[in-house]
């Protein structure tokens, strides 16, 4: 399946090779890759670009019941995105595609799957006793990542010259975020942990073992030890997390790469912290995606069935 190019030349009047290359970088990598994939599912099914309001629609139909209604949402922005970027006539946008969701949504809508949460407890728990030079790793890893919130693509990110120690503990400047697309920036706290495990020490303890002084932070291991010179991958992190939860006798089938950042936001909301503070530390710029996760972890507080039972 050739490369489909968000925008081309045909897309704008000018002919500067620049202004495309910018405008093609106006969207993250990752986000790049999730537009490409959705649209390439649609062309091996039959489906045609431009396309048509009925050709989406029958899309829509033929997938209701093999996919949940976030993906199929995603995969409409991608094609709304994808026609708009062309300055072709969207069909997303008509009657006959948003009725036929609509249908779709009523009647095959379901509860959106959520990861569970690696609070606290559960970091603490896969930690505990990791040896070996993968075991340091991922201790750092799992730590750092549940400190700073941090998403799996932006530990992957992290380099050496993003750290800077200081007497509270440590400062991470994130370059880049799923939020942040114009890439400004943001430091993130890391503070000394009060108890026995620490992020800091074990993040210091990572990088003196390891020797590394430049470049990726967290870099591939293979089997024999050895590491490597590029950063670990997206795909590595979620499983790293799952074998570290399975091995800590969690269900690991639970876990994903987003578990460490909804952990830290679960674990601050079950410890009273304020939202504008937990915020802070992920990123959000509003409450809204904060809700899901303060509410199931207040779920129980002054709960109105446990004042009568």
């Amino acid at each position: 399946m050739r490369k489909l190019p968000l925008f081309t030349q045909n897309s704008v009047t000018s002919d500067n090779e620049t202004v495309h290359a910018y405008l093609n970088a106006a969207l993250s990598g990752n986000t790049w890759r999730a537009y490409r994939n959705d649209l390439q599912h649609f062309q091996v099914w039959g489906g045609t670009l431009p396309s048509s309001p009925e050709q989406i629609s029958c899309y829509l139909a033929c997938h209701a019941q093999k996919h949940t209604v976030a993906t199929l949402t995603r995969r409409l922005a991608s094609l709304s995105k994808f026609h708009n970027a062309k300055q072709w006539t969207n069909p997303v946008s008509t009657e006959l595609v948003r009725a036929t969701f609509r249908g779709i949504r009523n009647q095959h809508g379901m509860k959106q799957r959520q990861v569970a949460p690696a609070i606290k407890e559960d970091i603490l728990a896969m930690v505990k006793n990791l040896q070996g030079t993968k075991g340091i790793r991922d201790k750092a890893l799992l730590l750092i990542g549940f400190a700073g919130a941090f998403r799996r693509s932006e530990l992957a990110s992290l380099q050496y010259c993003d750290i800077e120690y200081v007497q509270q503990g440590m400062l991470i400047y994130l370059r880049r975020s799923k939020t942040d697309q114009a890439g400004q920036g943001r430091k993130i706290a890391i503070p000394y942990a009060r108890g026995a495990v620490c992020p800091v020490i074990a993040l210091r303890e990572w990088l003196e073992h390891s020797g590394i002084n430049e470049g990726p932070i967290f870099r591939s291991i293979n089997r024999h030890g050895h590491i490597g010179e590029q950063a670990i991958t997206s795909q590595s992190i979620a499983l790293v997390i799952k074998e570290r939860a399975a091995a800590a006798g969690l269900d690991a089938t639970k876990y994903s790469g987003h578990s460490l950042r909804a952990g830290l936001v679960t674990s601050a909301a079950q410890a009273g912290i304020s939202s504008w503070k937990i915020r802070q530390q992920t990123g959000h710029k509003t409450d809204a995606m904060l809700q899901r996760y303060i509410r199931d972890a207040n779920i129980f507080v002054d709960n109105a069935a446990g004042g009568v039972l």
